[in-house]
């Protein structure tokens, strides 16, 4: 049995497509309540799963510490944390960006003044800042990042995009892109060794699956 750990939320329910589509039942997860943890049988395919759902931070501890062998995390968490893991497979789900963005129409990079950021994410932040050389004070925002360069608190921000949307309906742009995200699949280093012929079959299984949905 390979268990699995997967992030509650937008990526459990495109996760749940795919991993039907590979073959294991997830009837199960259709209609789970309150649970957090599920035997997935396969369909004459190789091992079964054991699915546990945990926020997404959480994914990547547990499979750090190979509580779990794999795990399927946005590229968000990944890049915020890091961690002792492999990164396996893009799953090209989940698909959004990282982006600096602020009020609509200012020159963000105007003037000599080191400035404010706020974010949910300080170091993807930091490291973007640095690599530009521009001196940054980083406020940590833990609800909707947008109000801060409305209300005056930060020059602008740095979060997730997807279409921008909630950015124009709150009066504020994109200033420039930061990285794509998307959703991965991520494993356990022991895990892969010591369940190698399962690991693979499951990696193989599962990126046939993802590239038909790209089809």
């Amino acid at each position: 049995m390979i268990k699995l750990a997967l992030t509650k939320g937008r990526i459990e329910k495109k996760a749940i497509e795919i991993l039907r589509q590979c073959g294991y039942d997830m009837r199960d997860l259709d209609d789970k309540g309150r649970k957090l943890l599920f035997n997935c049988p396969s369909s004459g395919i190789g091992d079964s799963l054991q699915i546990v759902l945990a926020k997404a931070a959480d994914v990547i501890t547990y499979v750090e510490h190979g509580t779990c062998d794999a795990g399927f995390v946005g590229r968000d968490t990944i890049m915020e944390m890091g961690g002792d893991f492999y990164e396996v497979l893009d799953l090209r789900f989940g698909i959004c960006r990282f982006a600096l963005a602020g009020v609509k129409g200012r020159d963000f990079y105007a003037g000599h003044g080191h400035k404010i950021i706020a974010t949910k994410y300080p170091n993807v932040t930091k490291k973007f800042f640095a690599s530009k050389n521009i001196d940054c004070e980083i406020i940590k925002i833990e609800g909707s990042v947008e109000l801060a360069p409305i209300l005056g608190l930060a020059d602008g921000i740095v979060d997730i995009v997807e279409t921008g949307a909630t950015l124009r309906e709150n009066g504020l742009e994109v200033y420039e892109d930061i990285s794509p995200i998307s959703a991965r699949c991520i494993a356990n280093s022991v895990s892969i060794k010591l369940k190698d012929k399962e690991m693979n079959s499951f990696f193989d299984n599962l990126e046939l699956n993802a590239s038909r949905k790209d089809d």
